[in-house]
């Protein structure tokens, strides 16, 4: 169970702020590091546009994933919902995207390969973590709260399929306005995995998406 209590301290480590101009193949950004003390990660911030302001602000908390994000791997949806929640942030005119270092669903890169292994004999993404002692899911998305409070976002419009993420914010202070699903890259190797999240974790795919 996610500890909804444990302080999150970010951290300046220099005199020179790390915040640049992003230019990307969906848009100009502007990128921040947020280095979170107590794990030794540093978290990204792509912003377009003023965060503040009287609306929700359309967000994407997009945890790493470097087999789907980088080598386009089709076990999960990861690189594709990447992708397209840049597209709907450039679409839209203004947002952010956080990309936070909890690869795995937190369990970290070998594990997860592990996982994977298991799951080569039959286990599904759950099980398989069960199996090596893991959680489900170990994201603390505190982290994510802290990065928004950081940037002045108190309200949100939050593109996921996964009702946790907005319970977790809504914990830390961050009101969730709405939940924008994000259902893209479906294909015959993923969709065993993505029925689990739906079957076991609760996430909101309407089943005419997984056909």
């Amino acid at each position: 169970m996610t500890d909804t209590t444990r302080p999150i301290e970010l951290v300046e480590r220099d005199s020179i702020p790390s915040e640049a101009q992003l230019p990307t193949v969906y848009g100009d950004f502007q990128i921040r590091i947020f280095h979170e003390a107590s794990t030794g990660y540093d978290h990204v911030a792509l912003t377009l546009g003023k965060m503040s302001g009287p609306d929700p602000v359309l967000i994407r908390l997009h945890s790493e994933c470097l087999t789907g994000d980088v080598l386009g791997s089709l076990r999960c949806d990861c690189g594709p919902q990447l992708e397209s929640a840049l597209e709907t942030i450039v679409a839209h005119g203004w947002g952010c995207l956080l990309y936070l270092r909890q690869e795995g669903r937190g369990i970290g890169l070998h594990a997860k390969i592990q996982a994977y292994h298991l799951q080569d004999r039959g286990a599904d993404t759950l099980d398989a973590n069960l199996m090596l002692g893991l959680p489900i899911d170990g994201r603390d998305y505190s982290i994510a709260a802290s990065m928004l409070s950081s940037l002045g976002v108190p309200r949100v419009n939050l593109l996921s399929n996964n009702p946790n993420k907005k319970e977790q914010l809504e914990n830390h202070g961050i009101e969730v306005v709405e939940l924008i699903p994000l259902v893209v890259g479906v294909s015959d190797q993923n969709r065993a995995y993505l029925e689990t999240k739906v079957e076991r974790m609760g996430h909101q795919i309407d089943q005419d998406k997984l056909v």
